[in-house]
């Protein structure tokens, strides 16, 4: 699940900076708030992965 996850994440992310970088072009600030607020839950889903990573590496 991890790989899937990371993957969906950092998809999300780059689909965030482009938003955010099409919104600062036209002067669309929702666009660009948009942009952020998916880049910030692919932070969160990020962090959430290194969770369940570390909490396997423990069980392991």
């Amino acid at each position: 699940m991890g790989i899937k996850d990371r993957a969906k994440a950092t998809a999300k992310d780059v689909e965030g900076n482009i938003e955010e970088a099409v919104g600062d072009l036209t002067g669309n600030n929702e666009a660009k708030a948009k942009g952020k607020s998916k880049q910030a839950e692919a932070k969160i889903r990020h962090t959430v992965e290194d969770g369940k990573e570390g909490v396997k590496k423990t069980i392991d």
